[in-house]
């Protein structure tokens, strides 16, 4: 040991730089000279390297090695913070890119103490900011977008993509103002129409771009024209915003614009991306000078936008023509008649900014309120089009373009087919407990229909609990009756004595005596949302998916009395790369026989990955309406996959999903009935948030008692 407390000599940090690299050492490659400059460090970097290189080599040792020979000159030019950061850097880039640009990155420290701009004023975009610009977002979008760090500040209709840090302003309120600005002038562009078309068979925006001499030349001037335009629309919607605009700017009001003539048409309170597009072409050949634009002012990715939107398009709908058609199945007095289907907005609803939108479906004569389902698909959709439609689909088409009742053909080559087309795919970032940081984009899920099962089996669940059902059905309506007697009331029909005790206890001490001295009973009104995440992984096959999938007919059997919203989904999949999620019923489908062959279709598949659908699932949640919301996982053991998703590091990033959920205002439980739950359960859901069944024949009544105590 060096005489100075806890340092490590050159001889004893090579000893342990050698055990631990091993791997990538030779003959001609060793660990001396770096032994020899982190013998000059402190002790408590001496401690850092040692701690991340063992998180490191877990990945890759080659990493590791590059790691030790660049650290001694990231320590000379940053503290550890920074340092830290600059690993999770290149390890995020190893992650995404491979061992090459990994390696450079961790070569490129003076580049990375540029980049990074160390300034005290700067603001960066941790986690923590994301969550609360993601929270801000969903409050203003009609559409749920994501928030993620990138080079260039863009969007693609879907992700807000943000710089990591931003040092713009010698104030940190400012820099934080900035971000804010940023974000809402790129959820600009998705609200107010940069990427809207007429109709779907209107030119796209690259497309009339493309057509003049200097397609580059024509985007920039674009550019900078939709800018004002957006900005313009900015200032209208929000005027606290544009107070923080004209302080970041420098300027009151939008002057700079103003003194541009030519820029009227874009100032206008109806102006839209065909006013821009016209006084481009007007401009296009002898642009005048232009106004520089603003610091919040993002890229306009029209390459990315166009390219994500083509698959949601396509996706929304073919979902809605699916919706339509079940609503018009189930609209008896349309059954059989030919009448066109418009879809519309409902002028009373949604016309300022920051209110929902909600839409009215014309069936000849007739106008139907579009149900929650429908109207967020058209929300969506409403985004990318001025003209609402559904080709092809009248109240007698529709009716037969899609069959609940139907069954698909079982093939292998069917479900290929269906699973092309009917699929949707998501990334998500996932907990590295050893780096103590998330592995971007590390998950890649998709999400499907399950495939219908047999529906004899739903009718077989029904005969087998019959006694049961019936129980359960009773014990519901006396939930969904439950009256209760609220206390401490002005009004009422019995004395609260309690209350009335108290209230004298303060005349008698000479306070003024309080009014709320009576009761009333009232009818408990129910705002709940749930959804089932449920274990399809390979380990339930047998008596455990059996159970699960009756107990599931149970549940809905007795849910139908309630009437709570709720959601159910499958998981399973095989490594990182291939999670997947199967929607059961979705949050706002009724409980049809579609469902039920849904549910019957339930079978085991592979491992259980449980992070990136608890973060899929909260997301989903967090889209939805309710006073309670609640997340019920029914599994028969702990996290696992075929990838070293398994022991401290499944059930760490799973209890780090759950705390995300829990942060948002979502409530997981957890149903098991693995025999070593009370092992690992406490220390992911909590010592009171799981219960365990011991004998799997138990499950389909219990579960639905358990759903009645969490809901009470």
């Amino acid at each position: 040991m060096h005489p100075i407390e806890g340092l490590l000599t050159a001889v004893e940090i090579q000893t342990r730089l050698d055990e631990m690299l091993d791997a990538v050492l030779s003959s001609g490659r060793n660990t001396a000279r770096a032994a020899e400059q982190l013998a000059l460090c402190s002790a408590a970097q001496q401690a850092f390297v040692l701690h991340w290189l063992e998180v490191i080599i877990r990945t890759n040792s080659e990493l590791g090695f590059q790691f030790i020979v660049n650290a001694p000159r990231a320590f000379a030019v940053m503290d550890l913070e920074h340092v830290e950061n600059w690993v999770i850097h290149a390890m995020d880039v190893y992650d995404q890119q491979g061992l090459y640009p990994g390696s450079q990155a961790l070569a490129a420290v003076d580049t990375f103490v540029e980049i990074q701009g160390q300034s005290r004023y700067a603001v960066r975009l941790d986690d923590t900011k994301v969550s609360i610009l993601s929270h801000y977002l969903r409050g203003l979008s009609a559409r749920p977008l994501r928030v993620k760090t990138a080079d260039t500040a863009c969007t693609d209709t879907e992700t807000v993509y943000l710089p990591a840090f931003i040092n713009e302003f010698q104030s940190p309120e400012k820099n934080a103002a900035l971000y804010r600005l940023t974000a809402t002038q790129l959820w600009a562009q998705i609200h107010f129409g940069t990427f809207r078309r007429q109709s779907p068979q209107a030119p796209k925006l690259s497309q009339l771009l493309d057509r003049y001499p200097d397609p580059i030349r024509a985007r920039e001037l674009f550019q900078h024209l939709e800018q004002i335009r957006l900005d313009a629309c900015v200032r209208r919607a929000f005027p606290g915003l544009a107070r923080q605009m004209d302080q970041l700017q420098g300027m009151p009001s939008d002057d700079a614009v103003q003194k541009c003539a030519f820029a009227a048409p874009l100032l206008k309170p109806d102006a839209k991306v065909q006013d821009t597009l016209a006084l481009l072409e007007e401009l296009y050949g002898d642009a005048p000078p232009l106004p520089p634009p603003p610091p919040w002012a993002g890229e306009i990715d029209i390459a990315g936008a166009e390219k994500i939107s083509a698959a949601r398009v396509e996706r929304e709908t073919r979902q809605l023509a699916k919706a339509l058609a079940e609503l018009l199945a189930a609209t008896p007095s349309r059954a059989g008649q030919a009448d066109e289907v418009t879809l519309q907005k409902d002028r009373k609803v949604g016309e300022r900014p920051g209110e929902t939108e909600a839409f009215v479906i014309g069936v000849g004569n007739q106008t139907l309120q579009a149900p929650e389902e429908i109207n967020q698909l058209l929300r969506s959709i409403h985004l990318d089009f001025e003209e609402l439609s559904v080709p092809g689909l009248s109240a007698a088409s529709g009716s037969q373009a899609y069959d609940p009742s139907a069954r698909p053909d079982t093939s292998d080559a069917a479900e290929n087919a269906e699973q092309a087309t009917d699929e949707t795919v998501f990334l998500y970032d996932e907990w590295d407990f050893r780096r103590r940081h998330y592995r971007k984009d590390w998950c890649i899920l998709r999400e499907r229909d399950m495939p219908a099962g047999q529906a004899a089996f739903y009718t077989q669940t029904i005969e087998k609990y019959r006694g049961s059902i019936y129980t359960l059905r009773r014990g519901f309506e006396a939930l969904r009756a439950r009256i209760q007697r609220v206390k401490h009331q002005q009004t009422g029909d019995e004395i609260d004595l309690d209350a009335l005790v108290r209230a004298r206890i303060d005349a008698l001490k000479g306070e003024e005596m309080s009014e709320r001295i009576l009761s009333r009973l009232e009818r408990r009104q129910r705002d709940i949302a749930v959804v089932f995440m449920v274990d399809v992984s390979g380990s339930t096959k047998g008596w455990i998916n059996d159970a699960e999938r009756e107990c599931l007919v149970l549940l809905c059997e007795a849910l139908q009395i309630l009437g709570d919203r709720y959601a159910i989904y499958g998981f399973s999949g095989m490594t990182r790369k291939r999670c997947e999620l199967y929607r059961i019923k979705h949050i706002n489908e009724s409980y049809s026989d579609e469902v039920r062959a849904r549910i019957a279709g339930i079978e085991p598949r592979d491992y259980t990955r449980m992070g990136v659908t608890i973060r899929h699932l909260t997301r989903l949640l967090n889209d939805v309406s309710a006073r309670t919301r609640l997340l019920i996982t029914l599994s028969d053991g702990k996290p696992d996959d075929y990838d070293g998703y398994r022991g401290e590091y499944g059930i760490e990033d799973t209890r780090q999903a759950l705390a995300e959920a829990k942060r948002s205002g979502i409530h997981p439980f957890c149903i098991t009935i693995d025999q070593q739950a009370r092992e690992y359960l406490p220390h992911m859901y909590g010592a009171v948030n799981y219960t365990l069944i011991d004998d799997v024949r138990q499950l389909p009544i219990r579960v639905s008692s358990i759903y009645r105590q969490l809901t009470v």
